[in-house]
This record gives C-alpha cells, sequence and structure tokens, in this order.
C-alpha cells in the first residue's frame, strides 16, 4: 500500500520539555561501562500504537508530554547535560533544562507501515528526531529528543532518540514503563529509578582478567572501503521456529542446545560475510550486546537504569568462516557468549576503561548483533494498550562496509533481522540465506 501514497507529516515547533517539579542542581557520574566511547552516541526507537475507541477524543500528545515531565521528575538525570572531566570521565550536569519534545501529525492511517510492523518503515525519517552520529560528546546538547506522531486512524507513533551513554535499552524500557504508568494516573512509578553508577565503576587500582579482544588496537587488515548510505538497501528478514528448527538440525549433537538467537546469528554472520566477500585472510568479528544483569554478583539494586551491557567478540579469517558449514560461525558466537557469561567480565571492561583511556572497538569487518526481544520499549502504555510493535530504528548506525549493525526483534514466534548491504551484495545475501534453509535436514516423521 505504501508504495503508492507518500506520507506528509506536519511538525510543530520543538519544545524542550522540562521536569514537572523542580529537581536537584548537581553533578552525577557515569559508570565506566556508561561512558564508553563506542556508547557515546544517540540511538533510536520507534513504537507503534493502534487505535484503542476507550481512548476516543484523548489527545495522546498531550498525554505523553505530561506523563514525561512527571516522569522526569523521578528520572532527573535525563533533563541534564553532559560534561567530560579529567581522564575523559562522564558526569550528568542535572540542569534541569529539559528533553526535546515534537507534536506531529501524519496524513497516513497504521496500515501504511505494512502489516507486520517491522522495519524497515517507509519514511522514517519524518517520525524521527535524528541526532548528528557525532562519536565525540554531544555537550550541551539534550539526553533526549521524543517524536510524538498521531496517524488518521487514531494510533500514533512514538520516537526517542536517546544518548546511549545514559542508559541501556532494558534501562531506557523501565523509564519508558514509568511513563505509561503516570499515564494511567499513578503517582509513584512502581520501580524506583536507583542511579548508584559506582557499581560499575572501575576497582582501584584496575584489574583487567580477560583477553578483550574487542577493544583489540588494530590487526593489521585494511578497515576496507566505505560505502555511502544512498547505495546500501535494507531489508528485514523473519526467521519463524521452523526455519530455525531446519537449521539446528544441520548442526552437530553437542550443539543441539543452542540458543535460537546464536543459531540466527551465526547464520546470518556466514552470509554477511560471504555477501561483503572480504579478502580470505582478513579477520573479520562477530560482537554480541549482552545484558549482564543476570550475571553481576551482588547484584545490581532493582531499578538501576544504566548501561550493563557487555561486547563479547568472536574473531576468525573470511575464508573459515565462508568455506566451513554453519556449525563453525555458530560454535564462535556461543564461545564468545560462554567467556563473558561471567560476573567478573563486566568489572574487568571497567578496568580496561581506565587503564586503557576508553578505547574503542575494533570496527573494520565486524558485524554486531542486540538481540532486542525482550528488552520492553513495546510495554510503555500511557492508555492505549501496548505498542503494536516497535524497536531500534535500522538507520541508527550507519552501515558500511566496515561495520554492520542488526537489531533482532521477536515477533510471534521467530526472530527479525534488519539488513542492510549494498544492493549487490544484498542480493548474494538473500541466495545463501535461502540455500542454507532449503538444505537443512528435514525434520523425521518418526
Amino acid at each position: 500500500m505504501h508504495r503508492h501514497v507518500i506520507m506528509a507529516v506536519t511538525r510543530k515547533t520543538p519544545e524542550l520539555l522540562c521536569p514537572a517539579q523542580s529537581t536537584p542542581h548537581e553533578f552525577k557520574s557515569l559508570s565506566d561501562i556508561d561512558d564508553q566511547t563506542f556508547l557515546r552516541m544517540y540511538v533510536t526507537t520507534l513504537t507503534f500504537y493502534k487505535k484503542n475507541p476507550s481512548m476516543e477524543g484523548k489527545d495522546p500528545v498531550k498525554i505523553i508530554r505530561e506523563a514525561i515531565a512527571k516522569a522526569l521528575v523521578f528520572y532527573y538525570p535525563f533533563a541534564g547535560r553532559l560534561r567530560e572531566h579529567t581522564g575523559r570521565k562522564l558526569v550528568v550536569e542535572c540542569t534541569g533544562q529539559g528533553v526535546v519534545f515534537v507534536e506531529a501529525d501524519a496524513d497516513v492511517t497504521l496500515q501504511y507501515f505494512g502489516d507486520t510492523l517491522y522495519p524497515p518503515f517507509p519514511n522514517s525519517d519524518d517520525l524521527t528526531l535524528a541526532m548528528p552520529n557525532n562519536r565525540g560528546i554531544l555537550f550541551d546538547i539534550p539526553l533526549m529528543f521524543i517524536q510524538v506522531t498521531r496517524l488518521k486512524c487514531g494510533g500514533f507513533v512514538f520516537s526517542n532518540c536517546f544518548n546511549h551513554t545514559m542508559c541501556d535499552g532494558i534501562g531506557l524500557s523501565q523509564f519508558l514503563y514509568a511513563v505509561g504508568e503516570l499515564a494511567r494516573g499513578t503517582a509513584l512509578p512502581s520501580i524506583q529509578p536507583v542511579w548508584e553508577r559506582h557499581l560499575l565503576t572501575s576497582a582501584q587500582p584496575p584489574h583487567v582478567s580477560f583477553a578483550h579482544r574487542e577493544y583489540d588496537v588494530g590487526t593489521g587488515t585494511s578497515g576496507g572501503t566505505h560505502v555511502s548510505l544512498d547505495q546500501m538497501v535494507e531489508r528485514s528478514f523473519f526467521f519463524s521456529s521452523t526455519e530455525i528448527s531446519a537449521l539446528r538440525r544441520s548442526l552437530p549433537p553437542h550443539l543441539q542446545h543452542c540458543s535460537k538467537f546464536e543459531i540466527v546469528a551465526g547464520c546470518t554472520w556466514r552470509c554477511q560475510t560471504i555477501a561483503l566477500s572480504p579478502k580470505p585472510d582478513e579477520y573479520i568479528r562477530f560482537i554480541g550486546v549482552m545484558d549482564h544483569r543476570k550475571q553481576i554478583n551482588p547484584p545490581l539494586p532493582v531499578g538501576y537504569y544504566g548501561n550493563v551491557v557487555a561486547f563479547p567478540v568472536a574473531v576468525t579469517t573470511a575464508g573459515e568462516l565462508s568455506k566451513n558449514p554453519l556449525h563453525y560461525a555458530v560454535e564462535l558466537v556461543r564461545k564468545a557468549k560462554h567467556e563473558a557469561a561471567t560476573s567478573e567480565y563486566l568489572r574487568s571492561v571497567a578496568g580496561l576503561m581506565v587503564m586503557r583511556d576508553r578505547p574503542n572497538f575494533t570496527m573494520a569487518k565486524t558485524y554486531m548483533v542486540s538481540n532486542l526481544r525482550h528488552v520492553g520499549f513495546e510495554q510503555m502504555d500511557v492508555g492505549w494498550g501496548s505498542a503494536a510493535n516497535g524497536g531500534m530504528s535500522v538507520g541508527t548506525f550507519w552501515p558500511t562496509a566496515n561495520m554492520q549493525v542488526a537489531w533482532y526483534l521477536g515477533l510471534k514466534d521467530g526472530f527479525v533481522v534488519p539488513v542492510c548491504l549494498p544492493l549487490k551484495s544484498m542480493k548474494v545475501f538473500e541466495k545463501h540465506l535461502q540455500v542454507m534453509i532449503a538444505t537443512a535436514p528435514i525434520a523425521s516423521s518418526l
């Protein structure tokens, strides 16, 4: 449907939305996990809401605007501004200046975005307030940019572009859940926010107990060619549980109990590498973004909303990954995750940040994956119920031939994997993916 209609979005003037009551003016340090170089950027989430007949005549923009102002009383650091102190240490000056809020109207219904509501979405730039992808710190720039776009059908789209140093996906979901609760009339969020960022700050003296190849200084490989975004095409691939089961049957016995995520990640990493065809002897990397809340010991307090993510890496050569069967890729992904599944891993990262002046990832020939199936962006309910669907905006990262980033989204019983590649490479990716699924062993009928 959307191919024949062009959506028009009318935006009002952006406003600074401040906390509904006065909040403390103070400086709060971020943790050594929060202020990693890689996280010094803005990331956009997008969620879609259907019409709710019980909310007839009520304005989602007004309700959300008021609820965010109330939520910022509890989460007042979001209304502040970042500062950089000695040793590139980031702190938030809690100024109460507020977040950016924009009211908008689109002349289309929810149907325009397709039946499945997963990326890429048509005209998504009109639904989001984009921030420059500047890897430096954007001082004096608000930490959140929110747009609420009413649709003709009575539904709406909620987008939030936030500074990743402040929180990870689960931390953001906690804030949005509180926005929903306050919109529906509660006086306090059911989960009180906890700052306590010192809990993930490096020990003194700093201690590093893992190799952390994700922060390798350089591997002697060429950086690859930059592909401009206008030469890239975006597509999403749905891996149903049937297809994942078929791929599982092609794995050896010791991998039969690996997770669906590990199978899909190994499969897409392999297909992507073949599609981009780096030289066989070039080192390539897989980074799986990993939530560490369950690993940290002693556990973090309930309500902690900072970054608790690690970025374990698998390293191999393009030739090895391409010529070996699927199990080679799955094994590498699994090993990387298992090495990092310990309480000490994140503390070791914090130590490394201090000892090596917050190094960035090695980005050359890297495929990074974040599994958003259980993050819960869609749980914000401001009266219209949970979102019909939502997740990260695909264009959040500027994919190049060097680094590819995919957000895996949950849908019914499978995974949605957004892929962004040059057109020629996309055709190769599709072909190899179809072959891997088609040649997987058929289920036994016994």
